[in-house]
C-alpha cells in the first residue's frame, strides 16, 4: 500500500444572516481561520449564503438563485486560490429559468470548479418545502457518470452529498463503490420548536447515528456541518427552526474524531489517516461479501 500523509480537514459550523453578503463574509472568516490552522480541505454547511428559506413556499426567493458560475462560487474561488486549499460551498443554483437546483459546488486548490453536486433527494416536509425550490439532481452525466459520482481533487476523492441525501444508504455505497475517500453531507436541518425535548433529542441521534452508520458500513470518512441558529418563518406560520449544530467528523468505523455543540460557531478540525480506509476494509470486508447477485428488488419502489 502506497503510503499517503494525513490530511487536515475542517467542518464549518455558522448562524447565517438575511444578508448575503453578511453570510458569506462569516464563511470566509471561518475558512481563513480553518486555513490558517492547516485545513487541507475545507467543507461549508448547505445554503450558507442565506438563511434556510424552505420554511415557507414564495417565488420572490428565486431571486437569491444565482448561476454557476456566479457571484458565490467567484468568491470561494478567489478564496480557494489565494489559501490553497479545496472548498466545498453550497448554492441556490439557478441553472436556467424555471429549473433551480440545490447545488454543492467543489474549488479546487487553483480556484476552478473540480465538479458540481446537484442533491438528489428532495424533501417536502412542514417547515423544509424544498420540492417548491428545487429540481432534483440529474441522474445521469453526459459523459456516463451517475447523479451518485465522487469528484476528483488534489486531496483526493470526495464523495459530495447534501443533507436529506444522508438518509439513503443507497446514496453512501454508490458512492463508495465509485471510489470516494471521503463522505461529505453539507446539512441545514434544525429542530420544530413545538417538539417534547424527548422528540428533539431522538431526532439529533437518528441524524448523528445515520451518518455514522454510513461511515461503518462503507468504511469511510464521514465529514457533516450543520448550521446554528434560530431562524423565524417567514410567514408566520410557526415559530421557525432552531437549527441544531453537532456538526461532526467521523473516521472509517463510525467514531467521533471531533463534535461541535449546538450553539457555538465553530471551526471542527481533524487530521485524517488516509490509510485507515484500506486497513479497516482488510478485516471489516463488507464490499467483497456483499450479495450482488440478489439485490435487484433493490430498484422496485416495493416488494409484491
Amino acid at each position: 500500500m502506497t503510503s499517503r500523509s494525513p490530511l487536515k480537514v475542517a467542518a464549518l459550523q455558522q448562524a447565517c444572516s438575511t444578508q448575503k453578503a453578511e453570510s458569506l463574509a462569516t464563511s470566509e472568516r471561518l475558512v481563513r481561520e480553518a486555513a490558517g490552522q492547516g485545513a487541507e480541505l475545507v467543507v461549508l454547511q448547505e445554503l450558507h449564503a442565506t438563511q434556510y428559506f424552505c420554511q415557507t413556499e414564495d417565488t420572490a426567493i428565486f431571486e437569491l438563485a444565482e448561476p454557476i458560475p456566479g457571484p458565490t462560487t467567484d468568491h470561494l474561488s478567489a478564496l480557494a486560490k489565494e489559501l490553497g486549499i479545496v472548498i466545498v460551498g453550497s448554492v441556490f443554483e439557478r441553472r436556467m429559468n424555471g429549473v433551480y437546483h440545490n447545488t454543492a459546488v467543489v474549488l479546487e486548490r487553483d480556484g476552478s470548479i473540480a465538479g458540481l453536486y446537484r442533491k438528489m433527494h428532495i424533501p417536502d416536509d412542514p417547515g423544509f418545502y424544498e420540492k417548491f425550490y428545487f429540481t432534483p439532481g440529474d441522474a445521469q452525466f453526459n459523459d456516463g457518470r451517475s447523479g451518485f459520482s465522487p469528484i476528483d481533487t488534489s486531496v483526493g476523492r470526495l464523495g459530495v452529498l447534501v443533507c436529506w441525501d444522508q438518509w439513503y444508504p443507497e446514496a453512501a455505497r454508490l458512492m463508495a463503490l465509485a471510489g470516494a475517500e471521503i463522505l461529505i453531507y453539507p446539512t441545514a436541518i434544525g429542530w420544530d420548536l413545538a417538539d417534547t425535548d424527548d422528540e428533539k433529542a431522538r431526532q439529533l441521534e437518528a441524524w448523528v447515528t445515520v451518518q455514522r452508520g454510513h461511515a461503518v458500513a462503507n468504511n469511510l470518512p464521514v465529514i457533516a456541518p450543520n448550521r446554528i441558529g434560530q431562524e423565524p418563518d417567514p410567514s408566520g406560520q410557526s415559530d421557525g427552526i432552531r437549527f441544531w449544530g453537532n456538526s461532526f467528523i467521523a473516521g472509517p468505523q463510525g467514531e467521533f474524531l471531533a463534535r461541535a455543540d449546538d450553539v457555538t460557531e465553530t471551526v471542527l478540525m481533524v487530521e485524517l489517516d488516509r490509510e485507515r480506509t484500506e486497513s479497516v476494509r482488510r478485516i471489516w470486508p463488507y464490499l467483497r461479501d456483499r450479495r450482488i447477485d440478489a439485490y435487484q428488488d433493490i430498484l422496485k419502489r416495493v416488494r409484491d
